[in-house]
């Protein structure tokens, strides 16, 4: 298996890393990336935002659609989305007032690729 680049944040395409499990080491650059991803989804409301967003109908949802779900203040959970935002984890599509946001499945798939731990599986 082959390392490539991570490039997470941004439009740009979104490529992955070596498993971790594979005994194959990341490199300081890749290491430098991913730590922001992982950084924003250690926080619990950021974790559980991320799992909501996934989880609403269309697999979007706005600041108002989520803040019935914590006894945060809307500026509160409007700062956990804009570290995920910033993270590359998040889009956002702005209407009108709202901010609506989506996962990026290929940011989470990235993410869980680090861990992938079927190549250590017996045949």
């Amino acid at each position: 298996m082959t390392t490539t680049e991570i490039q997470i944040p941004g439009d740009a395409g979104l490529a992955c890393c070596t498993p971790l499990a594979t005994g194959a080491a990341m490199s300081a650059a890749q290491a430098e990336q991913v730590a922001p991803l992982l950084k924003a989804l250690a926080d619990p409301v950021r974790l559980r935002l991320v799992s909501l967003i996934a989880a609403s109908p269309g697999g979007e949802a706005c600041v108002c659609d989520l803040n019935d779900a914590f006894e945060l203040t809307q500026a509160t959970i409007s700062h956990h989305l804009k570290v995920l935002h910033s993270a590359g984890l998040l889009d956002r599509d702005k209407r009108g007032v709202w901010v609506y946001y989506a996962v990026r499945p290929a940011a989470l798939s990235a993410v869980a690729n680090l861990f992938d731990t079927a190549a250590l599986a017996p045949a």
